[in-house]
């Protein structure tokens, strides 16, 4: 998943409202920091007030998925080494969502790589570095979830089974808020977080959002614009959350073939999809999956994959948001 700051916000926002206001009513912007990133919200026909509930609502999932506080509802799954737990509902949401990710892809999106991704030394937070993921003994990987229960709003989890959100959480997230604009009357919405980007109902030119595409190597340049009425856009690079361990630069994607930080000479892959979680996940794939650019399509997705030489391919169907 993308690391973006204020300049993604702009860009974001520049290419949403390129095509003017055109009759479809007030066009607000609101962007804060959150999930150790910043989440950017543009509303057709919103009201401050309904930006300030969404924000709220980002919050609140923030609080219920990290993994950087012991009283979340992922720690506390993490941490209850096989115990039933009683969580929201929103979380039932996530947990269902990573589970059907993981089937979707045979495993090719891992939720449960978290012991391995501490094991690369991304135990702190981005933002405040006191803040840190404990996990208990039993933690392990690789380990089958498949035998999960979920009960209502109690979820079951294999002793020894840990789960990251990582992008899918943004992604959801950004779904979610989508969602709830409209409820709250918006007449369109974008939600972007942290370089997962949702788009629902009327544009601001009545006809379609512009979303640009960033160019991993160049600040402020876009790689490409694509064109929706109703979608996602996600964006995952090997060029962002990067640290370094043991004199070697690792990244936050790893390859759950091999427990290691994921090799390639893809640098960044973007897809488009019906949800941003789907596209997240989808993307993550594109790093590791040799037949990815025939592959994505049959998902109902498209992709762009930039590689570090700076060339670039992308599936047949990309030219269709062009």
């Amino acid at each position: 998943m993308a690391d973006h700051g204020d300049r993604a916000f702009a860009s974001i926002v520049s290419d949403a409202l390129r095509a003017g206001y055109a009759g479809a009513g007030t066009v607000l912007t609101h962007s804060f920091a959150v999930m150790g990133t910043r989440a950017n919200i543009v509303l057709v026909g919103g009201t401050d007030g309904m930006s300030l509930e969404l924000e709220a609502l980002t919050r609140e999932l923030e609080r219920l998925w990290t993994r950087f506080s012991s009283d979340s509802d992922i720690q506390r799954l993490n941490m209850a080494e096989g115990e039933a737990t009683a969580v929201s509902p929103l979380t039932v949401t996530l947990v269902m969502e990573m589970l059907a990710a993981t089937k979707l892809t045979a495993g090719e999106y891992d939720p449960t790589i978290l012991p391995r991704l501490l094991a690369e030394g991304y135990h702190a937070s981005r933002v405040d570095a006191t803040r840190v993921t404990q996990l208990p003994s039993s933690a392990v990987w690789p380990i089958d979830i498949s035998t999960t229960t979920i009960s209502g709003t109690t979820i079951t989890l294999p002793r020894g089974a840990t789960l990251d959100p990582g992008g899918v959480g943004k992604g959801l997230a950004a779904d979610i808020l989508a969602a709830r604009a409209l409820e709250l009357g918006a007449l369109g919405a974008l939600i972007e977080i942290g370089g997962d980007v949702r788009i629902v109902g009327t544009p601001p030119d009545n006809e379609r959002w512009r979303i640009g595409i960033e160019n991993p190597f160049v600040e402020d340049e876009h790689a490409a614009v694509v064109n929706l009425v109703d979608g996602a856009v996600a964006t995952s690079s090997v060029l962002k959350r990067t640290w370094t361990k043991d004199n070697r630069a690792r990244h936050h994607l790893i390859d759950p073939s091999t427990g290691e930080p994921m090799k390639s000479d893809v640098v960044s892959v973007s897809v488009i999809a019906v949800s941003a979680s789907i596209a997240e996940v989808v993307a993550t794939c594109g790093f590791i999956r040799a037949d990815f650019v025939s592959w994505a399509p049959t998902l109902g997705t498209a992709a762009l994959l930039i590689f570090r030489d700076g060339s670039r391919t992308e599936t047949a169907n990309w030219k269709d948001y062009s």
